[in-house]
């Protein structure tokens, strides 16, 4: 069994820095716009089939800083009330991508969403990975979830290389899920528990986490 402590269920963190063996993951600020401009304008055909579409009178936030601003502003709104929690991969002190609990559900659930992108320049190094790693045991370890879940086109052989390497239990086939890029698509659903991660621990922080 999985002891839970309510105390921890909403920890504050200021900006917290998580590491692995060779990633950190940190909230993005205003100050990154240059480095998260470049990644994703020069990514762009390498990472929009895979995402919801923008709608076209929403500002664009790797053309406009005050887009960006306001996007980080947003997702420190989520951080502290703990719906969400975003943070970019950096890779020798380069940005690389980002990594994200999302739409976390407390109560009788307790569970939240991973999703993440890489630049096209660092992938099949297993960076995100490692990260997926880090946000794992942050998940349990200290925002105390039970379950993460992870949903991934089925098509999109390199996000599902990453559940591979992590050996997440897959759970089958979530029909017409998500809106990406416009259309309707069928997901593949990966999911990780407390329980899991309790029996996994070590070898996962022995692969991915110990320096």
């Amino acid at each position: 069994m999985v002891t839970r402590h309510p105390s921890s269920l909403f920890r504050r963190h200021s900006a917290p820095r998580l590491y692995g063996k060779r990633v950190m993951l940190r909230p993005l600020a205003a100050s990154d716009f240059p480095a998260w401009r470049e990644v994703r304008v020069r990514n762009e055909d390498w990472l929009v089939p895979w995402e919801p579409k923008r709608p076209v009178t929403s500002p664009d936030p790797t053309r406009e800083r005050s887009a960006f601003e306001a996007r980080c502003a947003a997702r420190e709104r989520e951080r502290q009330s703990d719906h969400a929690y975003p943070f970019g991969v950096f890779v020798d002190q380069q940005l690389a991508g980002e990594v994200n609990i999302n739409n976390i559900v407390r109560g009788a659930l307790q569970s939240g969403t991973v999703g993440y992108w890489i630049d096209q320049a660092r992938a099949g190094h297993g960076y995100i990975a490692e990260a997926v790693a880090v946000l794992i045991r942050y998940a349990f370890d200290d925002l105390m979830l039970h379950r993460l879940e992870v949903c991934i086109v089925p098509r999109n052989t390199n996000s599902r290389r990453v559940m591979d390497k992590l050996g997440l239990r897959d759970e089958g086939l979530a029909e017409r899920f998500l809106e990406i890029n416009g259309t309707w698509e069928d997901h593949v659903r990966y999911a990780i528990t407390a329980e899991e991660w309790s029996a996994r621990r070590d070898e996962l922080t022995s692969r991915w986490l110990d320096a």
